[in-house]
């Protein structure tokens, strides 16, 4: 479009408002379409810079129902970093009540089959030494406002009830003229900004208009989620666990139900997924609803309530760009999958903390524009990985289904349960089918305990300088092995920082690594001997305006490797030195000390966009 001086938008926006006359329009550095875990958590990390902006959203509030709900450590690290940590920690539920993973004929019925989950059994240590995080159930309904109110009480204004109905760029200022719609009023205003942020969903307004190629491969079908009301609590005891996989082998379904705990254990939400792409959209009452869900409970002392229904599609699509120029996407808008490996709202969280500190810096002419490219370089592969993951996850279910019998629709009730009989033969098919379902049953820890891939992203950008690495990164140990499964702690550069406790001299409350970086700032970790760092780190922050906190670990110094675990994660000498950004990933490292100064403003340099 032409450039048009902010006064021109002062004009009649609407003839059929209810309010005839001038509809001034707003003017805004950050405006973010959208409010739920993207663009909420967004407005908080940008909120922390002291970065003021609006919010819109076409909801008339938060999220009415759970939707997303495994929060994983990854994830909760990001809130963590604005004090945030304790109160998810405090609204969610781990360890005992996420114990467990199960496939049964019902929820009150016979168990075929669990497997530890979320950090429990013989992979709690993994999870321990990986981050001062937990994973935890904590569903998008409890989430989404206490991130929507630590946006609004640190300089965002959010509106709800408000749509973006279109924009247009002006290639001579930079700014985007967005035009909303109040869903309320039905009066359409103009809201002129300099960033736009498209964190509408799955079915992004934002993402749609700017034409940005995606991926995707054909539906794999309709789901219901059925939100309900029932006390299971008698049941529970030895049924630990959120998530119940009701097989109901001795009913013909087309579907197969998921018993997702929400509020232990008097509130549900039963998922009802397709065994097939081409199974029936069948529209049910709420009656309907209500005796299929106590079918898959099977206990006539329940009593059922329906909440909410909701259908939605099994996707499998990912953005091949996710930004162009100021405008950018993020979460559902550019990712797109079923919920299996619960990596949904977590990656929605991590784009924007990987987007917020670039925004500020760029924002406050400290780093050059070509800063946020490295947004699409880097989130971009996470996005396309999770899609296909999740998918394949989904997959890996139905080939559980198959080791223990289930039979397509339409199967009479003897085909149905002939996996079961054979499972429990004392024959050589039965040896069979239990080696299967064994098989079957560890390869579902690629959803259970992917710690893997929640923990092992690795970026690779201009933000990013690896011209002091000998060789490009490779994974070791049992990451090598399997990279899903495990994640191995390194500070190559392109990695998230190791989590480590550290203490003082004289002990105190433990600290990880995590804690002491972060913040908004970049930090350079260095040790006895690296003294110059300091001085080059301070030259720094007066040359570039950007803040680097030095950070010394070793004996005498402000922090104490109380375990000798950074000593083995460091990964260079006590001289050297590991810069983390904003986001807690790992810029740079030098192996040892020496020309500090010029060393580091190089790398500086570059990871701001002015050099590279």
């Amino acid at each position: 479009m032409e450039s048009i001086s902010v006064q021109e938008f002062n004009v009649p926006i609407n003839t059929n408002t209810i309010s005839p006359g001038i509809t001034p329009a707003l003017e805004t550095d950050l405006l973010i379409v959208g409010a739920g875990p993207a663009g909420a958590s967004l407005a908080c990390f940008l909120a922390r810079y002291g970065l003021e902006g609006l919010m819109i959203s076409a909801s008339p509030g938060t999220a009415d129902t759970p939707r997303a709900h495994i929060n994983n450590m990854a994830a909760m690290e990001c809130l963590r970093d604005i004090g945030l940590w304790e109160e998810c920690q405090k609204l969610g539920h781990y360890g005992k009540m996420t114990k467990n993973y199960r496939w049964c004929e019902s929820m009150a019925g016979e168990e075929y089959a669990r497997n530890f989950s979320w950090g429990n059994g013989s992979r709690m240590g993994d999870y321990d030494v990986a981050s001062p995080c937990h994973p935890m159930d904590l569903p998008q309904s409890l989430l989404e406002p206490v991130l929507v109110r630590y946006a609004t009480t640190h300089g965002f204004k959010v509106r709800f009830d408000t749509q973006l109905v279109s924009f247009s760029e002006d290639k001579k200022t930079g700014k985007t003229d967005c035009v909303v719609r109040d869903c309320v009023t039905g009066v359409q205003y103009h809201i002129i900004t300099r960033y736009l942020f498209g964190a509408d969903g799955g079915r992004s307004t934002v993402q749609r208009l700017l034409n940005l190629p995606m991926t995707t491969i054909p539906s794999g079908g309709t789901a219901w989620n059925v939100l309900v009301k029932a006390d299971l609590s008698h049941i529970m005891p030895h049924r630990d666990g959120n998530l119940h996989w009701c097989m109901r082998l001795h009913r013909d379904y087309s579907y197969m139900a998921v018993g997702r705990m929400v509020k232990p254990w008097n509130e549900w939400m039963f998922v009802w997924l397709p065994k097939g792409p081409n199974v029936p959209v069948v529209e049910r009452s709420f009656e309907e609803w209500r005796a299929m869900v106590e079918d898959v409970i099977e206990d006539e002392s329940v009593k059922v309530e329906i909440l909410k229904v909701n259908k939605w599609v099994i996707n499998e699509t990912s953005a091949d760009v996710i930004s162009r120029g100021n405008i950018f996407c993020l979460g559902d808008a550019i990712h797109r999958h079923p919920p299996t490996l619960g990596l949904g709202s977590n990656t929605c969280i991590q784009d924007s903390f990987n987007l917020s500190w670039k925004v500020n810096l760029v924002l406050k002419n400290i780093a050059s524009p070509s800063l946020l490219s490295t947004y699409n370089t880097e989130r971009q592969p996470v996005g396309a990985q999770l899609v296909t993951a999740s998918n394949n996850v989904l997959r890996k279910h139905i080939s559980l289904w198959q080791a223990l019998g289930s039979a397509p629709p339409g199967s009479s009730e003897e085909q149905r349960l002939a996996g079961i009989k054979e499972l429990r033969s004392n024959s050589k098919e039965g040896k069979e089918r239990r080696k299967l379902l064994k098989e079957r049953l560890e390869d579902m820890q690629h959803e259970t305990h992917a710690l893997g891939i929640e923990m092992n992203q690795l970026y690779i950008s201009s933000a990013i300088y690896t011209h002091d690495e000998p060789e490009p990164y490779t994974p070791i140990d049992r990451e090598a092995l399997d990279p899903v499964l495990y994640h191995h702690p390194s500070t190559y550069p392109g990695r998230r920082l190791p989590h480590v406790w550290l203490n003082t001299v004289i002990p105190g409350p433990l600290v990880s690594t995590l804690d002491v970086a972060g913040k908004g700032r970049f930090t350079l970790f260095t040790g006895i001997g690296g003294e110059a760092w300091r001085e080059a780190a301070e030259a720094m922050g007066n040359k570039t305006g950007v803040e680097i906190k030095v950070v010394g670990v070793g004996r005498g110094l402000e922090w104490e490797d109380v375990y000798l675990d950074w000593e083995g994660k460091r990964g260079v000498e006590e001289e050297g030195a590991v810069l983390v950004r904003p986001d807690l990933f790992v810029a740079w490292r030098g192996m040892r000390g020496g020309d500090e100064g010029a060393r580091l403003e190089k790398v500086v340099k570059q990871v701001l966009g002015f050099d590279g």
